[in-house]
């Protein structure tokens, strides 16, 4: 897979590489800090909300010591400035106890003195006792003798010492102390009972879960809850707290796990109650926020990503277009090469950066030198062809010459001087149009008269041994054709065809056009060629040999090689006793055209 992604990654073009090269780091960046952010940002949301909370519970524990010193103070006035200083002998505390209680009756349900044995000494508000209560079994009276020289605090309650006219029974929490009654000049022991209204608790702990992450409850050292928001699903079974174990642990934050649930704890000790005030904040109610922190950065990281990608984008062309144009520009060049179009360093880009301008610079240079190099190569192959083609021609030349001239003194010798003349006369018309002003590529047509012409000479010396027959398509005779290549195919059709055939020996010259190409054949009725012997004629072992082993052919061959590119040349096909063709294939070219491509070059 990596190497799949290696090699994917090679063919990619540099404008997309870099783009995504830099995505990538960004985008690894990126996750690498909103992840160490976002986990930051989670410690500093639970140190923050265990600070908040330690600050709330500071703040619930300073009201909750107001209140209660508030409480202490009216139980230590009416102790200490009212009881302390009555004889109850011949004296009453009543109305002190209602002035007391008229004056915070806000906060107050009752103020009741009782003696050891549970007899009242007096009460505020003045109500009429209830029937069948019995002070002394009530926990707030126990415990009241039980500390001694301290207060009593008890969990809330449904005070029912008296009746209600309107049968209505308030929540206490009772604050209680042994006192020291003065009856006759001795001293009993006595409760002086302070009930506190628990609506004040109730609506001090109630502010503070008005909202906001968590809550916030109270319990006693024993861990009896006194408030707790959800105190009658507590009571019905409902759902739970861990309030004996909060009960045990010394002020401070801690974490915990409780009901399959993490918790954030702070803990605070009331002072003179022993009381316990107790936030509690479960992860799930700070999975809210870290879900908001978590999609404000994936929105953020989303936005940034995006102008990253598209700042890369617009980097990554700035950078890679003046290369692109550089990659484009010697990509329409090397196309113009491959289609025989002429180099120009004129097309090559420059621009962009000082290392891409002298990249093209360099590239300009280069392509002028292998221009000039080039042009040079084409001079020397034109040369040498020319040289090549001259010496071929100078190969033929002598050969027909030697044949024509034999021919002649043949002629002589048999005092046949009207016909030599007439073969001197063909010959020097064979020799005007073989120097052609110098050109060594005619039409057809002045070929074919060349031909002509040769077998004229040849009909005169060989009378009555060979017919010849000449077909030539007219839309072929203005096409180009190498000079000299018709003449030597016939000489080898008289020569090794129908020299011996007394009078049977058949000729045919013909030219057509097969496939956008140009054909012209000589074909002979003669012995044919033997197999092992036509394999070689197209080779250079024909070169070697002498008269009679068909260098003419290896010649003709040979030159059309050397001018014209493709699979052109000779086609010989031959069966013994049935006769001999051989066949010329030329690229149809009217002289027109080669003429105006030679005057370009």
């Amino acid at each position: 897979m990596i190497e799949l992604i290696r090699e994917g990654y090679k063919k990619r073009s540099l404008q997309w590489a870099i783009s995504l090269s830099f995505t990538a780091i960004s985008i690894i960046s990126i996750a690498s800090m909103a992840i160490a952010f976002y986990s930051h940002s989670i410690r500093t949301i639970r140190e923050n909300t265990i600070k908040e909370n330690g600050q709330i519970v500071d703040q619930v524990s300073w009201n909750l010591n107001s209140y209660i010193r508030n409480m202490m103070g009216i139980s230590d006035t009416m102790y200490y400035s009212v009881i302390k200083n009555t004889n109850l002998t011949n004296e009453k505390i009543s109305k002190e106890m209602n002035l007391l209680y008229e004056a915070n009756k806000d906060n107050l349900t009752s103020i009741v003195c009782a003696t050891g044995d549970g007899a009242i000494v007096a009460a505020s508000p003045v109500s009429s006792r209830k029937a069948g209560v019995d002070l002394k079994k009530q926990e707030w009276f126990q415990k009241a003798f039980d500390e001694i020289e301290n207060i009593h605090f008890s969990i809330p309650h449904v005070q029912n010492i008296f009746d209600n006219s309107n049968y209505r029974y308030y929540w206490v929490v009772s604050l209680s102390r042994s006192v020291e009654l003065t009856y006759f000049g001795s001293v009993k022991e006595g409760v002086l009972l302070v009930d506190m209204n628990y609506s004040g608790i109730e609506q001090m702990f109630e502010k503070v879960n008005d909202g906001g992450v968590g809550f916030v409850y109270l319990c006693d050292s024993d861990g009896r809850i006194i408030y707790h928001p959800r105190k009658k699903a507590i009571y019905s079974g409902l759902v739970m707290e861990n309030n004996l174990e909060h009960a045990k642990h010394p002020d401070g934050s801690f974490s915990e796990t409780f009901d399959g649930e993490e918790r954030d704890v702070v803990l605070k000790t009331v002072g003179y109650t022993g009381w316990k005030i107790i936030s509690v904040t479960p992860a799930s109610e700070l999975a809210l926020d870290m879900g908001q922190m978590r999609n404000y950065l994936i929105m953020v990281a989303v936005i940034v990503l995006m102008l990253i990608v598209l700042g890369n984008y617009i980097i990554s062309y700035v950078v890679t277009d003046p290369i692109r144009k550089l990659e484009e520009s010697i990509a329409y060049l090397e196309e113009g090469v491959a289609n025989d179009d002429v180099m120009n360093e004129e097309d090559i880009f420059i621009g962009g950066s000082h290392e891409i301008r002298h990249l093209g610079r360099t590239i300009k240079s280069m392509i002028r030198q292998m221009k000039k190099l080039t042009d040079d190569m084409v001079r020397e192959q034109k040369a040498k062809r020319k040289s090549e083609l001259d010496a071929l021609q100078s190969q033929i030349n002598p050969h027909f010459l030697y044949n024509t001239l034999d021919s002649v003194v043949w002629m002589i010798e048999g005092e046949r001087y009207k016909d030599a003349i007439s073969m001197v006369t063909a010959l020097a018309q064979l020799f005007r149009i073989s120097l052609s002003k110098g050109n060594n590529i005619i039409t057809i047509h002045d070929e074919i008269v060349h031909a002509r012409n040769y077998l004229n000479i040849q009909k005169v010396r060989y009378k009555n041994k060979f017919t010849a027959s000449i077909d030539i398509d007219p839309a072929i005779e203005n096409c180009a054709t190498i000079k000299l290549i018709v003449q030597p195919l016939l000489e080898n059709a008289i020569y090794y065809g129908v020299e011996h055939m007394d009078g049977e020996g058949e000729i045919t010259l013909r030219g057509y056009e097969k496939d956008g190409d140009v054909f012209i054949s000589v074909s002979d009725n003669g012995m044919g060629i033997p197999e092992e012997t036509l394999s070689t004629l197209l080779t250079d072992k024909a070169r070697s040999r002498g008269k009679g082993s068909g260098i003419g052919l290896w010649n003709v061959n040979q030159r059309i090689q050397i001018y014209f590119k493709g699979d052109y040349g000779l086609i010989i096909e031959s069966e013994l006793d049935e006769g001999t063709t051989v066949t010329i294939h030329l690229p149809k070219i009217p002289i027109e055209e080669y003429r105006r491509e030679e005057g370009g070059k």
